[in-house]
């Protein structure tokens, strides 16, 4: 039996735009994508916090991803979405310019992350696919929220759904 790394596989992938990049999530962990709607914002919350949404009597914790990747913060426009992904078994909404596509990438394709990459936290990335002339940047999705933050915004979150 061939060991982890001589094995390719297929992965599915929707894939999203900040500023001119392209990123792209494991769409395993996507439930679902919604249209930007009104977030009412949390006090004292991390500063890429954007605040909580209620989706189907859920209330949902979501991350500017411009802010949480100190980028510029870019106008919001119709193509603006909120992806809601599974983060560690909560569900959380990652704000994004927008959605492109559904894409299956084949492991071969996914190199590992740059060693450094100036301005770049490395690790939330998994890896970079190339397609053709395109980069790919693949997140690492459970990195995306520290423990800390994450107990914070659980907490949050707990409180609201008790209606405190």
């Amino acid at each position: 039996m061939a060991d982890n790394k001589d094995t390719v596989f297929e992965v599915q992938l929707v894939a999203f735009k900040l500023e001119n990049e392209e990123f792209a999530v494991n769409i395993q962990k996507v439930r679902e994508v919604l249209r930007m709607t009104q977030v009412t914002p949390l006090p004292q919350s991390a500063h890429f916090i954007e605040g909580i949404i209620n989706l189907r009597g859920e209330i949902i914790p979501v991350v500017d991803l411009r802010r949480r990747f100190e980028l510029s913060s870019g106008e919001r426009n119709d193509q603006t979405r909120i992806i809601i992904v599974e983060i560690q078994d909560s569900n959380v909404g990652l704000i994004v310019d927008s959605v492109t596509e559904v894409m299956r990438l084949s492991s071969e394709v996914i190199q590992p992350p740059p060693a450094k990459v100036a301005g770049t936290r490395t690790d939330l990335i998994k890896g970079v696919g190339k397609i053709s002339d395109r980069l790919l940047i693949v997140l690492e999705l459970d990195r995306i929220l520290t423990t800390q933050e994450k107990i914070a915004l659980e907490e949050v979150t707990l409180g609201e759904n008790a209606g405190v």
